[in-house]
């Protein structure tokens, strides 16, 4: 017969061996973010979407389309949520390429490249 506390725990047990498989690892990454050209709008990005400056879309050269990454700029503490839909950038020390207005959410409009952390979840 099963008593509440051998139910109780294996719940317990089950719970924590569901989070340990199931959770994902927190990464971070740091380097410079910029903004695209106005010329991008409307053509298609790597992901075959459509490039809209008013979305709160991004390109990063290796995460899957899709994810979902928190950018903070390190100048001034703002922060900004991103789906990554595009490839790039392609240029030294820069991690994240932003639609206009996840750079405006940044505050890097007018400086156009700021020093920024990425932090997203890594799935298996």
């Amino acid at each position: 017969m099963l008593t509440t506390r051998y139910i109780r725990n294996l719940t317990l047990l089950a719970g924590c061996l569901f989070c340990l498989c199931s959770c994902a690892r927190k990464i971070t990454e740091s380097g410079k973010a910029s903004y695209y050209a106005d010329k991008f709008e409307g053509r298609r990005t790597a992901s075959g979407e459509k490039f809209h400056q008013r979305k709160l879309t991004a390109a990063h050269r290796t995460l899957p389309f899709g994810t979902k990454v928190k950018v903070i700029n390190l100048a001034n503490g703002r922060s900004v949520k991103v789906r990554i839909n595009d490839r790039g950038p392609f240029v030294q020390g820069r991690i994240i390429d932003l639609s206009k207005k996840g750079a405006r959410k940044l505050g890097i409009i007018n400086t156009g490249v700021a020093p920024v952390e990425i932090k997203y979840k890594k799935r298996k």
